[in-house]
C-alpha cells in the first residue's frame, strides 16, 4: 500500500475536512476501527488498524466532525507492504536522522523539543517522533533506526 503524504490537504485516502461517515466508510475498506468506548461519534479519536503488520491510521475529529488530524503509526513487520511517502521519501524506512536532514536539505524548517523527543516542522504542521515501546530496529548505541510515528494536522505543531 502506498500512502502519499500531503501536509494541509490529508494523508492517503483521508482528506482534511471530510466528514466522519466518509473517513469511517474509506476506513472500513481498509481494517478494522476501533474508538474508545462510548466514542461512537465525534469528538474523539478514530482508529483504523490495517492487516497483521499492526500500521495505523489515528483519525482525529474534534466537535462537528470533520478530520483534523491523521497520526501513522509504522508497521511492526519489516517487510510489510506499506510506503508512507512525503516529497518521495518513505519516512518509515528512511533512517531519522537521515530523514531529518534530507527534509531540512528541501528546505523545511525544523523545530526539536528535547522534552518530548519530537521534530516539529511548523509549516507543514507535521512532527515526527519515537514514541512506541515496541522493539523496532536499533543502531548500534540501541536507539531506534526509523521514526514510528508521524503526526499530520491542520493545528500549529512545535
Amino acid at each position: 500500500m502506498d500512502i502519499e503524504i500531503q501536509p494541509h490537504v490529508g494523508v492517503g485516502p483521508f482528506r482534511f475536512g471530510m466528514p466522519f461517515d466518509e473517513a469511517m466508510e474509506i476506513g472500513e475498506r481498509l481494517g478494522r476501527i476501533s474508538s474508545q468506548p462510548g466514542r461512537e461519534r465525534p469528538p474523539g479519536v478514530f482508529v483504523v488498524n490495517l492487516d497483521d503488520s499492526a500500521f495505523q491510521f489515528v483519525l482525529s475529529f474534534p466537535e462537528g466532525g470533520t478530520l483534523i488530524g491523521v497520526e501513522l503509526w509504522r508497521f511492526r513487520k519489516e517487510d510489510a507492504n506499506i510506503r508512507a511517502a512525503f516529497d518521495g521519501l518513505d519516512v518509515f524506512r528512511i533512517p531519522s536522522e537521515q530523514l531529518v536532514e534530507r527534509l531540512q536539505g528541501n528546505g523545511h524548517s525544523l523545530s526539536y523539543d528535547d522534552d518530548f523527543g519530537t521534530y516539529a516542522f511548523p509549516e507543514l504542521k507535521m512532527s515526527f517522533a519515537n514514541n512506541s515501546s515496541y522493539a523496532y530496529p536499533a543502531d548500534e548505541e540501541g536507539y531506534p533506526l526509523y521514526f514510528d510515528y508521524l503526526l499530520v494536522t491542520t493545528r500549529p505543531v512545535s
